[in-house]
């Protein structure tokens, strides 16, 4: 049975050459991507900034609906067709989005090497990304074997085969599906698949290609129950992230325990953060996780 461990942890991106979190504050985060400094908005940045002055390139002003909205503000012009960014030899590319994103969430840097130690060793590992967005993960797995990367975007699907391009990837075995996560997971259950590990990181709400719903609170611990179902003793892993939203880490953590008792190894949970590039610089947490793991 799969233990969980109570005391929470934190799993911190430090940045990179093609990420920094420059400073934050007063509810926002300023941060460079490559040559160009972003302002966005961060409820949970709620000290003061250390800096006086954020030069940039632009400012994400958010709506009125803390549930979304809002537009980008430029001050300087930008590549129409973004600029390349890399982590270890995952390339891709980055451009300010109407969703404040840049096409990337720099947080995961952490969660994606999380991954590779435990497929240390492998290269035939089965792994699937849900909500994959623009698919860097799935190109950090890709390195251990097959890759089935599911997300109901189109266009966030173009984008990461683009991205595989970019990272001189395209013969890697990667399956690029635009599918509903929950559908597709249902029918890998009745098909009799498994995998080797599961990453998931699904948004409040959103909508499937032919219209399916998705809410969060609704809908996850069907989800997961399905995930559980495509996992044995010699899986090594499921990373789960959840981001704005009213909830804590030890409850997805126990969403996990639930479902994942009939296998060995434990459960984990905590924070995702960003650290401040300046000396002594501050913890930012992002989002919260929960994550099980299956040395063998």
């Amino acid at each position: 049975m799969a233990r969980l461990v109570q005391q929470p942890l934190v799993m911190e991106c430090t940045g990179w050459d093609s990420y920094r979190l420059l400073d934050s504050g007063a509810g926002r985060k300023w941060e460079a991507f490559g040559p160009h400094s972003f302002i966005r908005p961060e409820p949970q940045a709620m000290w003061q900034p250390r800096l006086s002055e954020w030069p940039a390139a632009g400012e994400f002003i958010p709506g009125s609906d803390e549930d979304g909205g809002g537009r980008w503000h430029f001050v300087q012009a930008l590549p129409e067709d973004g600029w390349p960014l890399a982590w270890n030899e995952v390339r891709f590319t980055a451009r300010p989005t109407p969703f404040r994103h840049l096409q990337f969430f720099p947080d995961m840097a952490p969660v994606w090497a999380w991954m590779r130690g435990q497929l240390d060793g492998m290269d035939d590992a089965e792994t699937m990304n849900l909500f994959g967005y623009t698919g860097l993960g799935t190109l950090a797995l890709s390195r251990h074997g097959k890759v089935t990367h599911v997300d109901a975007s189109k266009k966030s699907v173009a984008q990461a085969r683009e991205n595989a391009v970019l990272s001189d990837m395209t013969d890697r075995p990667i399956r690029w599906l635009t599918d509903d996560a929950a559908k597709f997971t249902a029918r890998e259950v009745r098909r009799g698949r498994r995998y080797d590990g599961i990453i998931l990181d699904p948004p409040k709400f959103g909508r499937g290609p032919d219209g399916e719903v998705w809410r969060l609170e609704e809908h996850l611990p069907g989800l997961i129950a399905d995930c559980a179902k495509l996992l044995d003793k010699d899986s090594r892993f499921v990373f789960l992230t959840v981001y704005a939203v009213r909830m804590s880490s030890l409850a997805i953590a126990g969403l996990l325990e639930e479902a994942l008792r009939h296998l060995p190894g434990q459960i984990e949970h905590g924070d995702l953060a960003v650290r401040e590039e300046a000396e002594g610089g501050r913890l930012l947490p992002t989002a919260i996780f929960a994550r099980w793991s299956n040395p063998l």
